[in-house]
């Protein structure tokens, strides 16, 4: 709506500058055509002195009308500029709303979803398997370990995979050692996911490292969550090894950004992403730059808002987090064109 308006508010312009210009120029040829009739009645002498007068008269209401085509000119002009500049800052004030809205849910659901996460991996500690493994590892134990996770596997289709690591770091057990058979004896001491788990201090504690490109499974975008496996399973118990869980993000992500709220239209003219909290780009609906670019938001240290650059609108908002999920700082983002005059 606030588009047509504009477009209108350009259309109405446009016709009236035409039309004053076309009254312009026809007041131009009549008042020759009066200078004309002047010159030929001037010539005539005694005879032709009727028609100069009315010639006369006629090339000052050739200049009067002149006059007020200049005047409507003027104002319409002002008018119109007036009209332009509030309903391209109507339109900006609207889109940027909306789209800051958009840009916060969008980070919001992604959030809640990654809420989920930070339960599943405390979850899945505590079972059995995972602890047995870890504290008497035998062929045995393993291959029960195996079995239970590819279960959750099969259950929880947002996962490529389950590992569980050693106090040394040494991955023992996953859920698909078929389809990922590198990951099998892989050493992660020094990975971030295990080193966190491992200094998380109960059973309570979770970590969650930054969407990145895991390559022992296939070069997938995964976020990967962690907690320390404890004696028992107790909240309290020593840590004897870690739990890292893969979440496959790139069609999570992608089903969430095709999910926004935006016509066909708005969406051919617009890019959506989300961003971590160093602005690198974590999903994008034109899938450029997916983990390797940083976006040059500018935020001015608030939480959310929008502003132009370039003919361009860019709204965004960051995560409020969920629940006792705080988040990582991540925020939605919304790139669209601006309606050109």
């Amino acid at each position: 709506m606030q588009d047509d308006i504009l477009r209108l508010a350009y259309e109405v312009s446009r016709i009236t500058e035409e039309k004053v210009d076309r009254i312009d120029r026809v007041m131009k040829q009549t008042g020759m055509l009066a200078i004309n009739a002047r010159l030929e009645a001037a010539r005539a002498g005694e005879a032709g002195r009727a028609f100069s007068v009315v010639a006369q008269e006629l090339g000052a209401l050739a200049a009067s009308i002149s006059g007020i085509g200049g005047e409507l000119r003027s104002a319409i002009a002002s008018n119109i500029a007036s009209l332009r500049t509030a309903g391209s800052q109507m339109l900006v004030d609207f889109k940027g709303t909306r789209h800051t809205d958009l840009a916060r849910s969008a980070v919001e659901i992604i959030d809640r979803n990654l809420y989920e996460r930070s339960c599943d991996v405390r979850w899945w500690a505590t079972d059995s398997s995972v602890t047995d493994v870890l504290e008497a590892p035998s062929a045995a134990t393993i291959d029960h370990a195996t079995e239970r996770l590819a279960t959750i596997l099969r259950s929880y289709t947002v996962y490529l995979d389950l590992w569980i690591a050693d106090s040394q770091g040494r991955v023992i057990a996953t859920g698909r050692p078929d389809r990922y058979p590198d990951a099998i004896g892989q050493n992660v001491a020094r990975e971030d996911w295990f080193r966190a788990a491992m200094d998380t201090h109960s059973g309570d504690d979770f970590r969650v490292c930054d969407i990145s490109v895991n390559r022992t499974l296939g070069g997938a975008q995964v976020a990967t969550y962690s907690t320390a496996v404890r004696a028992g399973g107790r909240t309290g118990g020593n840590p004897i090894g870690a739990l890292g869980i893969f979440f496959d993000w790139a069609p999570q992500a992608s089903a969430i950004l095709e999910g926004i709220g935006l016509s066909p239209a708005e969406r051919a003219t617009s890019r959506l992403m989300l961003l971590d909290s160093d602005h690198r780009i974590i999903a994008s609906s034109d899938g450029q730059g997916i983990c390797t670019d940083h976006y040059p938001l500018r935020t001015d240290k608030r939480e959310s808002g929008y502003y132009q650059r370039d003919g361009k609108l860019i709204a965004f908002a960051l995560t409020p987090g969920y629940e006792t999920y705080r988040g990582l700082g991540w925020l939605g983002c919304i790139e669209s064109q601006m309606l050109e005059e």
